[in-house]
């Protein structure tokens, strides 16, 4: 298992971790059983978004005795109504289903707390300009959530969240099929078919500046809807034509600026294991390029997508890594800090390129990679 910092809030967490949707009506024992098998392939991260107190208490019994071996990011306004859950803006709702959600649980305290799916620019000033915020400040000063987090699917209402300065985890939808998409505030729109009739060319800017700004102000990303709802793993219903593997797309959304780790809704221990092949997978099955390129419809010319085919370089430069930090300095006029210390530590630089162009012959997106060596040498000044 391989693990990263959770951003500025100083944990670490295993890069692959579960969601809650595969331990729907189970019982207890093999719930108790995943986490059994989660634990000793490394895995320490788990988002549980549903209110479900049937769920919820079978976490808190699998948890019993070893509540220090995971880090559990829980979700304030969702609410159990009529066997169902809700999305909850009322103040009187949301302390009495959080109180509820740590007596489930068994435990005092939430170590992530995800105010829940703020998709509107509306709902965005209803959740940070009136209580639910106030509330969720509250619970942070008195110790039951440690870090604050808020869900969304449109990177236009996330980027507000993270210029707000007050959240330090963001869960957003990444895969290379969304990442294609205009903001939108209708979630709906990811699922649709007709949402990809269209030729589309690169990331959405929207997407990638969210992306680098969470990279330069320390905010963490973890990533939902890696599969796209299971879309990507089928050929019949890619928008790419062609089915991507699940080391495919966990790979694609890892190598994204500021992703500490993806959440996978597993359905049995099978899925879970498939997933952690991605820890030992090798370079061509990581290899998500070889899937998208084939696309009829969707092009990324001219654009890094850090997929690592140029290498190796000549002179030893991790290109997509230099170009990765050079992008992060291009929306701010200068260089942050912490992403200067991260270039002085590459063991080869940009202007170490020699102009062999030989990673340019290997790239499958046809970027002209010696210009941007010279342009992050000229940057960074070496």
């Amino acid at each position: 298992m391989q693990y990263r910092r959770l951003g500025r809030t100083g944990i670490d967490v295993s890069v692959i971790a579960l969601g809650c949707e595969g331990f729907m009506h189970k019982p207890t024992r093999e719930v108790k059983a995943d986490f059994d098998f989660a634990i000793d392939h490394g895995i320490n991260f788990i988002d549980i978004y549903s209110p479900n107190p049937e769920l919820r208490t079978n976490f808190g019994l699998a948890l019993d005795g070893r509540r220090d071996k995971f880090v559990l990011q829980g979700h304030l306004c969702t609410v159990w109504e009529n066997g169902q859950y809700l999305r909850t803006r009322n103040e009187a709702r949301i302390i009495p289903a959080f109180e509820d959600q740590l007596r489930e649980l068994r435990t005092d305290h939430i170590d992530i707390g995800m105010i829940h799916y703020v998709d509107a620019v509306d709902d965005f000033h209803r959740v940070f300009d009136g209580p639910v915020i106030d509330i969720a400040r509250r619970l942070k000063d008195e110790g039951k959530i440690l870090h604050l987090g808020m869900s969304s699917h449109n990177p236009v209402v996330a980027r507000m969240a993270v210029e707000s300065g007050l959240i330090d985890v963001i869960m957003f939808s990444i895969n290379p099929a969304y990442d294609l998409l205009p903001p939108s505030e209708d979630v709906d729109e990811l699922f649709e078919r007709s949402t990809f009739e269209h030729a589309r060319h690169n990331i959405d800017p929207e997407r990638e500046s969210l992306y680098e700004l969470c990279e330069r102000e320390g905010v963490a990303i973890d990533v939902m809807k890696v599969y796209a709802g299971g879309n990507l793993l089928n050929a019949a219903d890619s928008p790419f034509g062609k089915a991507m593997t699940a080391v495919q797309t966990i790979d694609y959304a890892l190598s994204r600026p500021a992703v500490a780790a993806v959440i996978l809704g597993c359905k049995n221990r099978d899925e879970i294991a498939e997933a952690l092949h991605w820890c030992d997978a090798s370079a061509d099955e990581r290899d998500y390029s070889s899937v998208i390129t084939s696309a009829e419809r969707f092009t990324w010319q001219g654009h890094c997508m850090y997929c690592g085919h140029c290498a190796p370089c000549t002179a030893g430069i991790d290109i997509a890594m230099v170009n990765k930090l050079y992008n992060l300095t291009l929306t701010q006029g200068m260089i942050p800090e912490t992403v200067r210390e991260h270039y002085h530590t590459l063991a080869h630089h940009a202007s170490e390129c020699v102009g062999c162009h030989a990673c340019e012959r290997r790239c499958p997106f046809g970027v002209e990679i010696v210009d941007s060596m010279h342009r992050a040498a000229e940057k960074f000044g070496y």
